[in-house]
């Protein structure tokens, strides 16, 4: 499964009101794992930065005086996203900068140029109901190292976030242990019949089980007997005679 997470900056916040984008980046995830093929551009707006976006980003007006225009990059850029999952933070934000820079050109819609969207806030928002799920405190939750982001940066934010989606989604994987050995040339991952091999079955010794029964014991006089374990080995027996 090919998925590039992508984020951009842009002049402002709204695109219906003439702020353009500034700058994308791209991170490509192939098979949960980085490649390095990576896309990243700074473009000339054709217009300033608000003072409040300058603040975020710290990309000066200066700076993208000699960048491409949108027009110039467009090709290279839907070339690369095509057919994959694109994964956004806040989707909705960039799918609509997206969409007025495709307009202007008179071109369709992003969404169908892409084989999906993913919006990983709204995932968030999921697995962290009535949490702040914010890019940098999904880090900290996460234990993503976002030390360098001192401002806001489409790759390095791209960047952050492919780490970012790779922890949340880490469970989905946790009963599939994969290696280079487990795929074949097709990429497909390999099916091991484990019923080739003989696993031996180790049972507990006698000081394992005493240690295990003492601790039933101390938890079921703690809870006044209400072990659910301990209550149907207590009732088995009546069961039996019954």
């Amino acid at each position: 499964m090919r998925q590039i997470f992508l984020d951009t900056e842009t002049t402002g916040l709204s695109p219906d009101n003439g702020d353009r984008i500034i700058e994308i980046g791209c991170v490509e995830l192939l098979h949960r794992k980085l490649t390095g093929n990576n896309l990243h551009f700074y473009l000339n707006p054709g217009r300033d930065s608000h003072e409040d976006a300058l603040r975020v980003h710290g990309i000066s007006n200066e700076f993208l005086r000699d960048k491409p225009p949108f027009s110039a990059i467009v090709d290279e850029l839907l070339a690369y996203l095509a057919g994959a999952e694109v994964i956004i933070h806040n989707a909705p934000f960039d799918v609509a900068f997206l969409n007025k820079e495709l307009e202007l050109l008179g071109r369709g819609p992003f969404p169908p140029c892409v084989g999906s969207i993913t919006d990983s806030l709204a995932m968030a928002k999921e697995l962290f109901p009535g949490k702040r799920n914010s890019l940098d405190m999904l880090c900290d939750r996460l234990e993503v190292d976002n030390s360098g982001r001192t401002l806001h940066g489409a790759l390095l934010d791209a960047e952050l976030l492919a780490d970012v989606y790779i922890n949340m989604t880490r469970g989905q994987e946790a009963l599939l242990i994969e290696s280079d050995d487990t795929r074949n040339d097709t990429g497909t991952t390999v099916v091991v019949d484990l019923s080739r091999f003989e696993l031996p079955v180790l049972l507990a010794s006698d000081a394992e089980q005493a240690a295990h029964d003492q601790v039933l014991k101390d938890l079921d006089k703690a809870s006044g007997g209400k072990t659910v374990w301990l209550q149907a080995a207590r009732e088995k027996p009546q069961d039996a005679v019954a």
